[in-house]
């Protein structure tokens, strides 16, 4: 019974990590991303030459909170390495998300028919009609406004 319940904990910090990092990603995003490091940012909205961007380096400074917490989490055998795991797992939701699905930097799964891809599709097209810093929308990544889930004439994608 021990096991199982510390097994259900350590699934806790993995499950509240993740969902707390969508808003560390909308928060970083807003105010770093379209602040004071909009200069990593900005090739991403402004369009660049070969398959990477200076934005990429933002998967970086990601990982090293969760480089951290995996490093200090299994030395010391404690939570910090469940949210380290956490960290990541929303770290490769993200390129899957971002890269994959919506930006297509990899040409696989390209004809979506459901309605929460759809609707993150058009959040994010929103938020690159926006080719400055300032004036952006649609910061998040997994949750986004419920008014692009709901299909009307005018199509954004």
């Amino acid at each position: 019974m021990f096991l199982f319940g510390k097994m259900l904990i350590n699934i806790l910090f993995i499950s509240l990590t993740f969902c707390f990092m969508e808003f560390v990603a909308w928060f970083t995003h807003k105010y770093v991303m379209h602040g004071f490091l909009w200069y990593l940012h900005k090739d991403h909205h402004q369009g660049h030459d070969g398959f990477f961007e200076k934005n990429d380096s933002f998967f970086l400074i990601f990982a090293i909170p969760s480089i951290y917490f995996y490093i200090t989490g299994f030395a010391a055998h404690d939570f910090r390495l469940y949210i380290g795991i956490g960290i990541s797992l929303y770290g490769l939701a993200y390129f899957f998300v971002h890269d994959i699905i919506i930006h297509q930097r990899f040409k696989l799964l390209r004809n979506w028919d459901n309605k929460y891809i759809i609707g993150i599709r058009r959040a994010h097209k929103i938020h690159h009609k926006h080719l400055a810093k300032e004036e952006g929308e649609n910061f998040g990544m997994l949750l986004v406004p419920f008014r692009y889930f709901i299909k009307n004439k005018k199509q954004i994608i």
